[in-house]
């Protein structure tokens, strides 16, 4: 084992002293579910003796391989990408009389062999080789490195997201035999897209293309992904998609067995358990399956001749992963596309910012609909405003009005009628009482707050803002408004006695629900799809939405809202949404036009104008207030770095459950985010790691976290 900060002493390459250090070293290794083995000699492997291994320490100062000795009686096992153990830590070249001093076995991947070592020193042999199944390939190495430099994270922790925990039951059975390719699919109902045809026709033929799709309302985009990765298939090549839960993945997996039958994919979640899933994993990467649908982390599945990458609903805080360097889907996904060549879609019923990026910037091409079509298939949308509510005391005690009411009833008469309740808990943003427009700093366009309820403070920079004035109307009042979901579903219970009210939410969510009149009350993000769709729909306190604290509340409320519309029937049909909510607000505007990438399109300009990611890129650093302000200062950053703040982070409610990003418990912590143009983001990323790896190399007690481009951001 070599490392830049270790010397080790140096011992003989054979004899007793060898010998007795092999022995002990197999006496005290303890192996879950694998054989000791006897060795009978320090001979070595004969070709490539040097192993070189990536340690599984999730530290960035020990991100780097370090170099093992190949015993002869490994030679065979010791492959590259398989897992390993080795002797790692204080003492473990050092022998005196025959005894290893110290060092403890830890778990590792192979990464090469090699005929010799850049280290001078005696190096340490492999313990075991844990399996000989060869989990990590150069194309999955690839990928992972250049994640943890994306993110400023280690090498190890990305790969800890990237490979499951070995199962050896589920590895000791054989995976089952490649199937062959499928004929190429019918466009089916692509053909309601102006270039659905050509983009199924180009992913069979072999081709590339890069597309950001806004489906349709309905319930056909599992089918349509379905027909997208068996267009893929049959130019025999695989396809990875990726969707925010459980249940999008089963209608997906349904789909995809309806048009090509069993056993030509895999699909991977948390829900199948830990054998299922690495069974799973196993055959995608000896290559039985070529095809993978799954949840977050199956974003880095092994799938051999990669053709296609998808993500579906990439707005979705889902795809984002809460583990350190905490990777979001969608970039990963980005990544494989440009590493392997392959095509890449993006499909939403919503557009987020970034994805309208990706066709501004020509990276990719939109896939959308006419304007025919989307009137079509979309339901009405009708909306309610404050002043429709003020006219309306009945209403207004109730929280529904007569509209509301009206589509209720009318709705029964022929199907189910789904109600979409925010949850409580939405924290208040603080925007102007005329327009409602966010108020914002001065000094860096960060949002607005007031701790003490008198004193305006950037959440960005710390700042004040004395003497605030609007810049849409010129207004200098606020408002911060919150409405829950209050007693929702006992009101309409008791407006209608005789209709069977059905709730989805955290605590049980619903996949599916009878076409029958019923009243179903839903959480966002819920909502059950009803056999035939809804006959109509209401969308209420949509200021419980548009009033969250977040740079992304306005695209997360719309995407929210469409996800509930599109489950009702087109307005041919008789499809109702109703939505409670100011109908000035832009979302509620690009909802009732059903136009989601032109509310992006607008939205991704006043970003570029505010320096707002994703037109920049952006890092926070958390911790203790000397210890972020040293870290700061120390960490040799961009020139053209923009440093804002530091500001304290939010003390967590009593009674929530702690969560990643809290600071221990009786600390106060601060923050400070770094912003960039998105030319120097590769650099701001490595500039962070190095900091912080230099930073733990010290050992210094109190370190902090850094997260790329975060979401919270405000």
């Amino acid at each position: 084992m070599s490392s830049d900060d270790e010397q080790p002493e140096e011992t003989a390459a054979g004899g007793p002293e060898q010998l007795a250090l092999i022995r002990e070293t197999v006496r005290r290794a303890k192996v879950p579910k694998a054989k000791p083995r006897t060795w009978r000699g320090a001979a070595l492997a004969r070709e490539l003796p040097v192993a070189r291994v990536l340690v599984n320490k999730g530290v960035l100062h020990l991100d780097q391989y370090f170099d093992y000795a190949v015993p002869e009686e490994l030679d065979a096992e010791a492959q590259p990408g398989v897992r390993v153990r080795v002797r790692f830590g204080a003492g473990a070249h050092r022998v005196r009389d025959g005894r290893r001093e110290g060092g403890g076995l830890i778990d590792g991947f192979l990464i090469e062999r090699r005929a010799d070592s850049d280290y001078g020193g005696a190096l340490a042999a492999l313990a075991y080789v844990v399996s000989p199944e060869r989990v990590l390939d150069p194309g999955m190495l690839a990928l992972t490195r250049a994640v943890a430099d994306r993110y400023a994270g280690s090498l190890a922790d990305v790969i800890q997201l990237a490979i499951p925990p070995r199962n050896g039951r589920a590895e000791s059975k054989p995976s089952p035999e490649p199937l062959p390719p499928p004929p190429p699919p019918e466009p089916g109902s692509w053909r309601r897209y102006a270039r659905g045809p050509a983009f199924l026709d180009a992913l069979a033929g072999g081709g590339a293309p890069r597309a950001v799709w806004t489906a349709l309302p309905g319930p056909g985009w599992p089918e349509e992904l379905a027909r997208a990765v068996a267009a893929t298939l049959a130019s025999g090549r695989g396809a990875l998609v990726v969707v925010p839960d459980g249940r999008r993945a089963a209608r997906v997996d349904a789909a995809l067995t309806a048009l090509l039958g069993a056993g030509r994919h895999a699909v991977l979640t948390a829900d199948s358990g830990p054998e299922k899933r690495y069974r799973e994993w196993l055959a995608v990467s000896r290559g039985s399956v070529r095809a993978v649908i799954g949840t977050r982390a199956a974003m880095f599945a092994p799938v051999r001749d990669l053709g296609l990458v998808a993500v579906w609903d990439d707005g979705d805080s889902s795809h984002s992963d809460e583990r350190a360097p905490f990777p979001h889907v969608r970039e990963v996904l980005e990544l494989r596309a440009a590493i392997d060549r392959c095509a890449f879609l993006l499909g939403s019923t919503g557009c987020t910012v970034e994805a309208a990026q990706l066709v501004e910037s020509g990276w990719a091409a939109p896939l959308t609909a006419d304007r025919d079509q989307v009137r079509a298939a979309a339901p009405l949308v009708r909306t309610v405003g404050d002043q429709d509510l003020a006219r309306d005391e009945a209403a207004r005690a109730a929280r529904l009005p007569s509209i509301a009411w009206q589509a209720v009833r009318e709705g029964l008469r022929t199907g189910p009628v789904l109600v979409q309740v925010p949850r409580r808990g939405y924290a208040p943003r603080l925007a102007c009482e005329r327009c409602r427009a966010p108020a914002r700093c001065r000094h860096c366009s960060g949002p607005l707050e007031a701790p003490d309820e008198r004193d305006l403070t950037c959440r960005w920079c710390g700042r004040g803002a004395t003497g605030w004035h609007c810049s849409e109307c010129g207004g200098t009042r606020l408002r911060a408004r919150i409405v829950g979901a209050r007693r929702t579903a006992e009101e309409l219970g008791r407006a209608f006695p005789a209709v069977p009210v059905r709730t989805s939410g955290r605590d049980h969510v619903l996949d599916t629900v009878p076409g029958r009149p019923a009243l179903v009350v839903s959480t966002p993000g819920a909502e059950p799809v009803a056999e035939g769709g809804y006959a109509a729909a209401l969308l209420l306190d949509g200021w419980a939405m548009l009033g969250r604290p977040d740079l992304r509340a306005g695209e997360d409320a719309l995407r929210r809202w469409m996800d509930a519309a599109a489950l009702v029937r087109g307005q041919r049909d008789g499809g109702t949404v109703v939505i409670v909510a100011e109908p000035t607000q832009r979302p509620v505007q690009a909802l009732v036009r059903w136009d989601p990438a032109g509310y992006a399109r607008r939205e991704l300009a006043e970003r570029a104008e505010l320096g707002f990611p994703p037109v920049s890129r952006m890092a926070s650093v958390t911790g203790r207030a000397e210890v972020v302000a040293a870290f700061v200062a120390a960490a040799g950053l961009p020139d053209d770095v923009e440093i804002l703040g530091p500001v304290p982070l939010p003390v967590p409610p009593p009674g929530r459950p702690r969560r990643p990003g809290d600071p221990p418990v009786g600390e106060t912590w601060e923050r400070v985010l770094l912003r960039v143009p998105p030319g120097s983001g590769a650099a701001l990323a490595a500039a962070l790691k190095s900091a912080q790896a230099t930073r733990l190399a010290r050992g210094g007690p109190d370190q902090v976290r850094i997260r790329i481009d975060p979401l919270d951001i405000g």
